[in-house]
């Protein structure tokens, strides 16, 4: 059995603590006198080292409690959407204190195994066609993520890209008032994404084939496309994500909504 002392330090700390606490739902009233309710943060830390680690539920350290119990709070939270309402509360504040880039958007798509299949997994063609799930992610000029969705990794990029418009959880600025360029790689070359994006107020930078390889030589010239390339390996350090390994899509979003916030 797992103690403290043998536990890594995955701890969600007091500060972060104190600004989620306020977003939990409250529990359900008991029908009936039983065991108290297990802490909620020391669930959530418990939560969290399942996102860094990648472990299996029922080996999570009983120092967060049964793994079942863990599993159940985890459950309840998700139905209630506390993780996404993480997500945007830490965007609020980053907002606030430092500002988010809209100027330059950009947007791409990875994909990951998913053994276990289950809804938005499909057959992946760069994996023998082996069961996939393909994630889209939409960030702003530094990486911050703004919008996530998934699919079957046999879903092509274009298809993604109204769902991942439509699913951003924060308040976008007005493209009148504000310029808004999102840039994309060929793998979005096609008249009818410039067409969509347009219509979304952007202003498209997409790199037609062929030239993906051409050294731009211009004085001050900044690459901004890498920016959402980064945030992906950033989100495949946390181990639950290298791997799908939830069966129910909403689970599986609900952890990529904990890495975001």
């Amino acid at each position: 059995m797992a103690t403290r002392k043998n536990v890594p330090d995955y701890e969600i700390s007091d500060e972060f603590w104190t600004k989620i606490k306020a977003l939990l739902p409250l529990p359900k009233p008991k029908k009936k006198p039983g065991r108290p309710r297990k802490d909620d943060k020391r669930i959530l830390s418990g939560i969290f080292y399942l996102l860094r680690t990648g472990c299996q539920w029922k080996f999570l350290p009983r120092f967060y409690g049964a793994p079942s119990t863990v599993h159940d709070r985890f459950q309840e939270w998700v139905r209630s959407g506390l993780f996404e309402k993480m997500w945007q509360a830490g965007l609020l504040e980053y907002d606030t204190k430092k500002g988010l880039e809209w100027e330059w958007q950009a947007i791409d798509g990875a994909m990951t195994k998913a053994p276990l299949g289950g809804a938005g997994t499909g057959a992946n063609p760069t994996d023998r066609g082996k069961k996939g799930t393909k994630r889209s992610i939409l960030t702003d000029g530094k990486g911050i993520p703004l919008s996530v969705t998934v699919d079957g990794a046999n879903r092509h990029d274009k298809k993604l890209v109204k769902r991942t418009l439509d699913a951003i959880i924060f308040e976008r600025p007005s493209p009148h008032e504000e310029i808004q360029n999102i840039c994309m790689d060929k793998g979005y070359d096609f008249p009818d994404i410039r067409q969509l994006v347009k219509e979304y107020g952007y202003t498209a930078h997409i790199k037609s084939r062929g030239e993906e390889n051409i050294r731009i030589e211009i004085p001050g010239f900044r690459a901004r496309r890498w920016v959402v390339e980064r945030t992906h390996s950033w989100i495949n350090r946390f181990r639950r994500l290298l791997i799908r390994w939830e069966k129910k899509v909403e689970n599986y979003l609900a952890m990529l909504h904990l890495a975001c916030a």
